[in-house]
């Protein structure tokens, strides 16, 4: 009897024995929660887009906000964006580090070369303020001023302010680059809002723009070009075309200066030896 008893209990723990190592293997087969929750992470880090390299926010300083005279409704039909109600305020606009506004001071031309009011030199004055005499003023119809850069840069934003101190909506604004001063050389248009071609320089796609202190901001894409005309035609206060400033970003091409431009000189030079003289 005591001879079946040790048997059946040796039987049985052979049996246990046997059975462990199954059940540590299926455990030990789970994945551990730290390797679960590390893909997830990965897939987050490669969905974040990476920054460009060496793009910066443009130097743009604002005017101040003024509306002086009474709000005007602009007319139902106008085709514009307008704001909803609220501040709305336009993200930074980046550019390659170094750019800056390559329009300050230089000559301006105009298609109606004696301004009703003001002088042309005011559009690339520095003065955007909505202040009497801040802006020139050009006649009905299609009008259009012109900056020569001096020589061709790359461009990466252009941006117009014609009159902030009251809503508006200018019409047929066009603006566009070239290499002549004729805009007859590679001519590119960078904005368009002539919807019905009005101003006969092609149908536009681009929507009109409510005149704030922020000015219309375009971007150039890095177009390189030397001249940059803008159009407009009257606009929804009055037929007359008004600019306060226009600033242009680029970059300027400048020759290397300081360490970056010597050169190693390939010319031998006599060391400054003195000999003594010799004794008779």
């Amino acid at each position: 009897m005591s001879d079946t008893l040790t048997r059946l209990a040796m039987g049985i723990a052979l049996t246990v024995a046997a059975a462990a190592p199954a059940q540590a293997g299926a455990g030990g087969a789970q994945p551990k929660p730290e390797a679960r929750s590390a893909a997830p992470k990965a897939r987050n880090a490669r969905a974040t887009p990476p920054n460009k390299p060496g793009f910066v926010p443009i130097p743009l300083k604002l005017p101040k906000p003024r509306l002086v005279d009474t709000p005007k409704k602009v007319p139902p039909g106008t085709r514009a964006k307008l704001p909803t109600g609220g501040p709305q305020r336009r993200k930074p606009f980046l550019a390659p580090k170094g750019a800056r506004n390559v329009a300050k001071g230089k000559p301006v031309t105009a298609s109606d070369p004696e301004p009703v009011i003001g002088a042309l030199d005011m559009v690339t004055d520095g003065n955007k303020e909505a202040t009497e005499d801040a802006y020139v003023e050009l006649g009905p119809a299609v009008q259009w001023v012109q900056i020569d850069l001096g020589k061709p840069l790359p461009v990466y934003a252009v941006v117009v302010w014609h009159e902030h101190k009251d809503r508006r909506v200018y019409h047929d604004v066009v603006i566009q680059v070239a290499d002549d001063k004729d805009f007859i050389t590679n001519v590119r248009a960078l904005f368009n809002s002539d919807h019905d071609n009005s101003a006969g320089l092609g149908i536009g796609k681009d929507w009109g723009c409510l005149e704030t202190e922020e000015g219309l901001l375009v971007d150039a894409k890095g177009v390189r070009a030397r001249y940059v005309r803008l159009y407009s035609n009257g606009s929804t206060a009055d037929d007359l075309n008004r600019y306060t400033e226009v600033e242009v970003f680029g970059l300027d091409d400048k020759a290397p200066t300081g360490a970056a431009r010597a050169k190693p000189s390939s010319e031998k030079t006599p060391l400054p030896l003195k000999l003594p003289r010799p004794r008779p």
